[in-house]
Parts: C-alpha cells; structure tokens; sequence
C-alpha cells in the first residue's frame, strides 16, 4: 500500500493535481471561520441548539458547521446544488432546457453558465431567509444580532452571496484543475469535518459509563457493514447487452462490437434523500414559527427524526423520489433512440420502440431495491438515535452515501492516472464511481 501512495506523487501532473486540491481546501476551510459581520457568534451557537433536528440542522451538515456559526460560508455550495437540481428537472419539462442537453458541448456551457446565475439568485434569496432567520433568534432572548438593522440586512446578503459564488469558483477550479469533482468534494470535506466532534462525543459518553465497550464494538461493526453495503449498491449494475451492425463506410467496416449498457441499481444517487429530507423536515422547521397552541404546533411533533410516522412517511418519500429522479436523469426513449441511430440492438428486441419499453422495464425492476435500500439507509441514524438517545449516532444516511460516493470517484480518477501511466493501481479490479453532483 505504501508503495502503491509513493507512485501518486511521482506522477507530476498527478502530484500538481493532488497538491492544488489540498491548496483549495485549506483555503475554504479558513473562509468557514471568518464570521459574518454584525452577528454574535457564542450567542448564536447557544440558541442554534434548538434547531438540530430542523431543516437547519440538515442545512448546517452539508456546509461543515457554518451555518450555525454564521460565517461568510454559511450558505456553502447548497445554491448550487439548488439550482443544478432545478436545472435538471426542467430538463425533463421544459423543450428549451431538454433541447440544450442534447446539444452536446455548447449546451452544456449555456447550462452551466444559467446554472451560476440561477446559484446567484437563490444565494440572494436564501441570504435573505438567513438574515430574518438569525434576528428572529435574537428576539428569543439571547442577542444574536446586536442591531437588526437595513444595514445588516444589507451586509448578510452581500457577504453571503459573495461566499457561495467564491465557493462555487473554488469547486470549478477544483473540478478544472485538481482531482475529483469540486462540488462534490467540498461537501465531502464539509461531512467529515463533523467526525472528530462525533468522535469526541462518543469517547465522552464512554467515560460517563452510557457506552459500555460491547455497545461500543457493536456500533462499530454496523457502520462497517453498512459502509460497506453502501460501496456495493453504489457499484451495482445490470449490465444489458447490446450488439452493433457491420456497416462499411468507403473501405472500412465499422460495428459488429458487442457492448452493454450499465444501469445503475442507486441512478438517483443521495438526491431521492436530500429531496425527501426537506419535505420531511419542513413542519418540524414551520414549527418554530408559530405559537405553541397552534395546531401546525402538534403536527411539528409528529414529524420528529424520532418518531415512528416520521420515518415511515420518510422512507417512502425517498421510493417516491428515487423513481423521479430516475426518470428525470434517464430515458429510455432516447436512449433507445441513439442506438437506433448507431446501428445498436439488444439480441431478441426489436429497435426502437421494443427496446425502450424493455430497457424501461428492467430499469423500474432494478431500482426498487435500490430505492427500499436507499430508504433503510436514511432511517437507521433515526432509528439508533431513538434506541440510545446518542446524538453521536446522527452519522449515517445521507452523510455516509455522500462520502462513499465521493471517495469512489476520486479514487477511480487517481487509478485512471497511475493506470494510464503504467503504474499499478490502487487496489485490485476496477474501482467504478457514481454519478457526478
């Protein structure tokens, strides 16, 4: 293993790559203690409490604990993300955004450049959202803004939105320059940059005597089994096999190559969760908003992280998603159809048509456990938190798909560079990553 880490640093362009997006990190994780002006930070942390199990406190996973320190990268790539979520649905919709995606290179930059103004507008709208957010804390007793004044107003939404398009420079870059995907790293830092305080969590409830060493062995297996079980469905592919006719062009023979087509178990990716985590989390926020003798009051506490109809209700709204978001970034129409064009045919289906329905079929059969299994996986910290009461327990689901899936693409680009410059790999066999952010 030794040997095979020596071999990263003596490619040189492997190395620039490695060592820039190292660079870039240590750059983003300084912006995320620069505090946002006009905000009290220690007040803050202390009234923040209340809203862990909010849409807050989902909010505040994905950007490394910014959010409720009100820093200048409170909002993080979350816009971004939004906006690239959006862009994607109104691909499937809309006929102007589904004719840019299918016009190759030149689409994709008129996508990518609407996708930075539509990042733009939901900064301004979330900074908004954020600025009434923290003075509606303050007027719960503790003065988390000193002076909610038009200034502040002001201030918060520049300063945040100016930090989310300075983040979403510093994941292009990355993505442009480094290794991996940018985007989805910088989450992926954000994620782990929790661990040590879970960690320190759980030594503390050792010392305590309410984790005992068995209890604690115990926990430990499961995160094993489930990360591993998480790499798995990650990987897994139906593999549907595809035949190409001999044609000759000039003098040449073209086709005749036998191929397949890889349909994911898990196409949706950890979207299905995050869509589904904000509907659910969204009475409990509403909520903190009204009275207590409110009747909406009463429903908030029904859709707790620790209750039983929440997670029922939860898990499937994630079916629900998984199925959407599939049909959303896959069609079987079209992809039949670019077969058609090359000549492509599945042995024993008839082209076009035929093959769409087929193609369509298996793909509905493949994603239900894929869908039961992402929904089982969102539920688990849920369902260990409500058994123990242990906070610490909270990473898993949607955290725990996230790094998967990052690490596996990261390392399936460094394997590409050792591979491509006969070095032996990273380990043994193909490593294959997921879809991209």
């Amino acid at each position: 293993m030794f040997e095979k880490l020596r071999n990263i640093f003596q490619v040189p362009e492997l190395k620039r790559r490695i060592l820039f997006t190292l660079a870039l990190f240590v750059v983003y994780r300084l912006g995320e203690h620069l505090p946002s002006p006009g905000v009290n930070a220690k007040a803050l942390a202390g009234a923040f409490e209340s809203q862990r199990g909010t849409l807050f406190g989902l909010y505040d996973l994905f950007v490394g604990g910014a959010f409720s320190r009100a820093t200048v990268f409170a909002l993080g790539i979350m816009p971004y993300i939004s906006s690239s979520i959006i862009l994607q649905v109104l691909g499937a919709v809309v006929p102007y955004f589904e004719k840019l995606r299918k016009e190759g290179e030149e689409g994709q930059k008129k996508l990518t450049q609407l996708t930075r103004y539509g990042t733009v507008l939901i900064s301004i709208i979330q900074s908004l959202g954020y600025s009434v957010f923290l003075v509606r804390m303050s007027g719960q007793g503790s003065a988390v803004v000193p002076n909610p004044n038009w200034l502040f107003y002001v201030s918060t939404i520049v300063t945040q939105t100016t930090g989310t398009i300075f983040v979403m420079w510093l994941g292009e870059k990355i993505t442009e320059h480094g290794i991996g995907n940018g985007i989805s790293l910088i989450i992926f830092v954000n994620i782990l940059g929790g661990v040590p305080n879970r960690i320190f969590a759980a030594i503390d409830s050792f010392r305590a005597g309410s984790l005992n060493i068995f209890t604690g062995l115990l926990l430990l297996a499961l995160m094993v089994a489930v990360i591993a079980a998480v790499i798995v469905m990650t990987q897994a592919t139906r593999k549907i096999p595809v035949q190409y006719a001999k044609r000759i062009v000039g003098r040449r023979m073209y086709g005749g190559a036998n191929t397949h087509i890889p349909l994911r178990v898990n196409t949706a990716g950890v979207i299905p969760i995050i869509f589904a985590s904000s509907f659910m989390i969204l009475p409990t926020t509403l909520a903190q908003f009204v009275s207590p003798n409110s009747p909406f009051a009463a429903i908030g506490q029904w859709f707790t992280r620790t209750s039983f109809v929440y997670n029922i209700i939860y898990g499937l709204i994630i079916i629900f998603f998984t199925y959407f978001y599939t049909a959303v970034v896959l069609n079987p129409n079209d992809l039949a159809e670019s077969m058609r064009k090359n000549g492509g045919f599945v042995p024993g289906i008839r082209p076009g048509r035929k093959t769409a329905e087929y193609i369509d079929r298996v793909l509905s059969r493949i994603t239900l456990p894929g869908a039961i299994f992402l929904a089982l996986i969102a539920v688990l910290p849920d369902v260990l938190i409500a058994a123990s009461g242990a906070q610490y327990l909270s990473f898993g689901g949607t955290s725990i798909l996230i790094v998967v899936g990052v690490a596996l693409d990261t390392l399936q680009q460094i394997e590409s560079h050792l591979i491509m410059r006969h070095y032996e790999g990273l380990v043994r066999g193909r490593i294959r990553g997921r879809q991209r952010m």
